[in-house]
């Protein structure tokens, strides 16, 4: 129901000032309140006592010492007071998904539920004062001439938000604010840069979606069945995890591609994650300098793992290879779990240096059986061998050629684990098919073979 032009319902001005950004870790130092009902100003505030430490510099920041806050009440003992001061208002903060989280994330701690209707400040300046080039409160300040009390203390900054209240109501009346609250409430999940015109036009499909920071900087890329359901999810998420609420207050743009199926997001996403690098996602490696391990049996008979680098390996084609990694020092540490593991030699398996009439390291430690000196027979040595590396052995492509796999009424194209492309006819589909070798990714490979062990492997056309 639209708010009645007639009169405000009562707005609290709020700010906090806390021990750090971090939602679960850190805690609030002091709440300021500065409630407009009709013509009358109501003020509450309560230096809280955090029982954390209060790092230096925000001590520097706010002027909040431990010691300030020794004998002071803490959060549980007055959150009772203050959801009762807070009741039937519109919570009113700047960066209001700060404000708002922490005292929510409070309050949750306690069991209590808190879901008051929301309005940021800086969602407030952007939609009024469009031309004006930044929105943090310093910026406001500035240019509308708000009178500084006390800076970086709850209740002072509480009173800058009264006062750009105010600037508003006299400049645009108080019926456009009415407009502007019923624009702005009930959007509350909302970064302050992101219009919901945009989330709206975001479709609930299969897709990737990118975020961008300032300057169309690649922030972060996902992957999700329902696009749009997934972007709302990180900033609901922003009120509870700190990793969500630090891509929210930084997001300025977001873009989307969309894919006929889940398999064609999970392949997109490994692409553009590699080609964008996003500040905020694990870095995914190209496959340049992929090497694997290979079994060999020497005159001896003693299996021993040899390594297969670039140039020589062809994932896909070849039978005896275990492992695939991003670089030689990965595949050595992985060969070194694995002996440790299984109780495998380290000398026998070329991670240790041989030293003539003496067993290895780690038969003395007692991490050997000893197939070293031979307390243990070379064939059981070698059985255990391959029976560890046999839980990482890469898979021989299962098909004689290029199959294409129907998802979502598209056809993604695949030959020796590789992406080929994606097909929506027979032309698209003989044309990839007949495209070359590609170079063989190991992020796609994974994807491709958890595919094909699930619900894909009834969706291939072999061609």
């Amino acid at each position: 129901m639209d708010i009645q032009a007639a009169s405000y319902p009562k707005l609290a001005f709020v700010d906090i000032e806390t021990t750090g950004s971090h939602f679960d870790r850190d805690r609030i130092t002091e709440i300021g309140i500065k409630t407009l009902a009709g013509n009358e100003i109501q003020v509450w505030e309560q230096l809280i006592n955090p029982q954390t430490f209060i790092p230096q510099n925000i001590q520097r920041l706010t002027g909040i010492s431990p010691k300030m806050v020794e004998g002071k009440p803490s959060f549980d003992q007055i959150a009772r007071e203050l959801k009762q001061e807070l009741e039937g208002k519109i919570f009113i903060a700047h960066n209001a998904r700060f404000d708002y989280g922490f005292i929510k994330a409070s309050f949750k701690r306690m069991g209590i539920d808190f879901k008051p209707k929301v309005l940021c400040t800086v969602k407030l300046s952007r939609l009024l004062f469009p031309d004006q080039p930044r929105h943090n409160l310093d910026t406001i300040i500035n240019a509308h001439d708000l009178k500084v009390g006390a800076r970086h203390r709850a209740l002072g900054d509480a009173d800058l938000l009264l006062q750009f209240w105010r600037v508003c109501e006299s400049k645009f009346g108080k019926e456009k604010l009415h407009e502007v609250i019923n624009q702005l409430v009930g959007n509350p999940s909302l970064p302050p840069n992101i219009d919901k015109k945009l989330i709206d036009s975001i479709p609930d499909a299969p897709g990737c979606y990118i975020f961008y920071g300032d300057n169309k900087t690649p922030l972060y890329i996902g992957k999700s069945i329902s696009l749009r359901s997934r972007v709302m999810g990180h900033f609901q998420g922003a009120l509870t995890q700190r990793k969500e609420m630090k891509l929210s207050l930084q997001v300025r743009d977001i873009d989307w591609i969309e894919t006929s199926g889940e398999l064609g997001a999970l392949i997109l996403e490994s692409q553009l994650i590699k080609e964008r690098m996003p500040s905020m996602n694990i870095k995914l490696r190209r496959s340049k300098d992929l090497c694997a391990w290979s079994l060999e049996q020497d005159v001896a008979g003693l299996l021993k793992p040899i390594l297969v680098n670039q140039k020589d390996l062809l994932p896909g084609l070849q039978d005896n290879l275990y492992g695939l990694f991003y670089s030689k020092r990965e595949a050595h540490s992985y060969l070194k779990a694995v002996a440790k593991k299984y109780r495998l030699c380290e000398l026998l398996l070329g991670l240790e240096k041989a030293i003539e009439g003496k067993s290895c390291f780690g038969y003395q430690v007692k991490q050997c059986g000893g197939a070293c000196i031979g307390v243990m027979p070379t064939e059981l040595h070698n059985l255990q061998l391959k029976t560890a590396m046999n839980l990482y052995k890469v898979q021989v492509w299962p098909y004689q050629g290029p199959i294409a796999i129907n998802d979502g009424g598209e056809m993604i194209v695949l030959d020796k684990w590789c992406y080929l492309g994606t097909a929506i006819n027979e032309d698209e589909l003989v044309e990839l098919t007949s495209s070359g070798d590609v170079e063989f990714d190991l992020d796609i490979y994974k994807i491709v073979k958890k595919a094909l062990a699930g619900h894909y492997k009834n969706q291939v056309i072999q061609l």
